[in-house]
């Protein structure tokens, strides 16, 4: 499976049950990366994308366990370090802030290879980082 996670400067995703932030452009950006293929996030996550009529969106609130070989997944508030075997590839956006934390992405990087990144500037945001992560 292919992950994608938005995080703060220090991996943080979300603080007291909420997403850090969102943004329009970054939503946008995702669904041109995944070019139409299956992408699978929970209802949670589907609520930011209601402007979105990606016929390819997939929900389920176990989607982390539906997601087949190289299918992505947008995760804000699943815990993947019970299938960290399973991912093949990373794309992390970094807001490039500091924001209030409780919820960290658990991936160890140092042992994966950061092989693209791509900054651009977003609705909310005046620089958005995506990083690909592969093994």
């Amino acid at each position: 499976m292919i992950l994608i996670v938005c995080v703060d400067d220090h991996n943080g995703m979300m603080f007291n049950h909420r997403r850090q932030s969102q943004d329009r452009i970054l939503r946008a950006d995702i669904l041109e990366l995944t070019g139409g293929k299956k992408l699978w996030m929970n209802a949670y996550s589907r609520k930011q994308f209601a402007e979105s009529d990606a016929e390819k969106i997939r929900v389920d609130e176990t989607f982390l366990d539906a997601a087949g070989d190289g299918e992505f997944c947008f995760v804000e508030n699943a815990d993947v370090s019970g299938c960290v075997e399973r991912i093949g590839e990373i794309y992390l956006y970094r807001w490039n802030r500091d924001y209030p934390a409780d919820v960290y992405f658990p991936v160890d990087l140092s042992v994966w290879k950061c092989v693209e990144t791509k900054e651009f500037a977003g609705s909310s945001h005046e620089k958005i980082t995506r990083e690909r992560y592969t093994r």
